[in-house]
């Protein structure tokens, strides 16, 4: 058997799959050699890299495309405003056919059930928001851009108004919490909650302040996003992809690729475990990822690290959409079954060193890979995946099949309309502002937010004095109070303090 033939046997499954393409040996395309993904395998999670322009986007939009068709729900993060066109039909011409026939596809033009969303409302699509409570400490630091210190201080800042319920529904919630504790008044509850210290509660207030004159507030309120509304499919069986609008915010990276980690986070803990099933519940592209690990803190890499190996047993694939396999922590990496790798540029030293650290993630091949990355074409990859049995397959250099649907986005007069006329439109689209932190700690200056109680309760509930050598985390987690509050899972307390990885609020459903 020929190499090329070896290769070809390493991807004829049996049972249901997804068609990347065909297989591209000696500089030919062999049309009979199929290149596919298991769908039972697509929960393993992948990465799809590339230097710009080789043809990334094309190739998220035709594994969403086959997704969809087999009845899977597709979330596609659409940074450049270029993925809308999913949802309508596409237009064939010369390039698309000669495509076509070169990898031996069937073409026609087809659309896809879509849903559109844009974070805060700020764009094209339905208003995505989160409570500051739902989003979590871990998740806001990150967006914040506070150090571990200050991470940890936010953590007690929620314990706090957790215990003394405070809701925290949007920015100006917290920004009041931080603002009564720093006061004459607040001080001596600041006291009381670990140790936490004047100044750096002062530093979170002027990060929150800042991020709010910067406009983020739109991004935090209610009604908070259900992120089951990802899950649903249409009518006809088909998966609806769920397109988030991201080019109205490209200007604020981190905030836009923390967010597609909450609602990473919130699946995650709100999904039952599934084990291996015949296909994903849903599959998750995270594009422009290496913003999401640009100065991440150890605890937020850990946590990623834990939602991406964790959340595969609850039948939702995670694929990273990046420009090198260096941009994703390798921890993270190591849990990607799954690759589509276009091309790579090599005009710098730098760009020498990312190449040859790119072909080490490879099994070994029979092709130079280091040659074949600098001169794949648009639209040709290097793709190895998970075979139906786990095992890896083949490396093998694909030419891509062309997309079905439209590749471009649609019109902004038709996107509108879309959005208008979704079932979500009325539940989402009115910001609601109740009664919460803000309105109680303002309505009530001259007394703490503390619920009456006996003294007997209060003695019995007031936590213990810290000591000085401990780290504030030890102190919280040590407490009698934290304990208490864990065991009283049933509680509303007793849930918000032991969350999930992240520190994200357990939905009430």
């Amino acid at each position: 058997m020929s190499d090329s033939e070896t290769i070809a046997a390493g991807y004829a499954f049996t049972g249901p799959a997804l068609d990347l393409g065909a297989l591209l040996w000696d500089g030919a395309c062999l049309p009979d050699a199929q290149i596919r993904i298991p769908l039972p395998m697509l929960n393993r999670h992948g990465l799809v890299a590339g230097a710009t322009g080789t043809g990334k986007t094309k190739t998220l939009q035709l594994i969403a495309e086959q997704l969809s068709a087999q009845g899977v729900p597709v979330f596609l993060a659409d940074v450049k405003g270029d993925v809308s066109g999913i949802s309508a039909p596409g237009v064939t011409n010369d390039k698309v056919a000669g495509r076509a026939a070169e990898v031996k596809q069937q073409w026609t033009a087809t659309g896809f059930p879509a849903e559109f969303y844009a974070l805060g409302g700020i764009g094209h699509g339905i208003p995505v928001r989160a409570t500051i409570t739902g989003f979590g400490p871990v998740l806001l630091s990150k967006v914040l851009q506070l150090n571990q210190t200050q991470e940890q201080s936010l953590g007690l800042l929620f314990h706090y108004a957790d215990t003394k319920g405070l809701e925290l529904i949007d920015l100006k919630d917290l920004r009041a919490v931080v603002t009564f504790l720093t006061s004459d008044e607040g001080k001596p509850e600041l006291r009381n909650i670990g140790g936490l210290s004047t100044a750096t509660a002062g530093v979170i207030l002027r990060s929150l302040t800042a991020f709010e004159a910067q406009g983020m507030a739109d991004f935090f309120g209610e009604p908070d996003f259900d992120t089951s509304e990802l899950l649903r499919t249409a009518s006809d069986g088909r998966g609806m992809v769920s397109v988030l609008e991201l080019p109205a915010v490209q200007d604020r990276p981190q905030l836009f690729s923390t967010f597609l980690m909450w609602m990473l986070a919130d699946l995650f803990h709100d999904l039952p475990e599934v084990g291996d099933a015949e296909k994903p519940k849903l599959v998750f592209f995270f594009d422009e990822a290496h913003l999401l690990f640009n100065d991440a803190s150890k605890a937020f890499l850990d946590s990623i690290t834990q939602t991406v190996r964790l959340i595969r047993s609850k039948g939702v694939g995670v694929f990273f959409v990046t420009q090198t396999p260096k941009d994703v922590p390798g921890d993270v990496l190591a849990q990607l079954g799954n690759r589509v790798q276009h091309a790579l540029r090599a005009f710098t030293p730098d760009d020498q060193k990312a190449l040859k650290a790119t072909v080490k993630t490879f099994p070994n091949s029979s092709y130079d890979l280091e040659e074949i990355l600098t001169g794949l074409g648009t639209g040709e990859a290097v793709v190895t995946v998970l075979s139906e049995n786990g095992a890896p397959t083949p490396v093998a250099v694909t030419r891509l099949r062309a997309p079905e649907s439209l590749m471009g986005p649609i019109a902004a007069a038709t996107l509108d309309a879309a959005v208008k006329s979704s079932s979500l439109y009325g539940r989402y689209a009115q910001a609601v502002d109740r009664e919460s932190a803000y309105e109680k700690l303002t309505s009530r200056p001259q007394e703490t937010p503390e619920t009456p109680e006996t003294p007997k309760a209060a003695a019995k509930s007031a936590p213990k004095a810290p000591k000085e050598d401990e780290s504030m985390v030890q102190q919280v987690v040590g407490s009698g109070m934290f304990k208490s509050l864990a065991r009283s899972v049933g509680t509303q307390i007793g849930r918000e303090i032991t969350r999930s990885l992240f520190g994200t609020a357990r939905r009430k459903r």
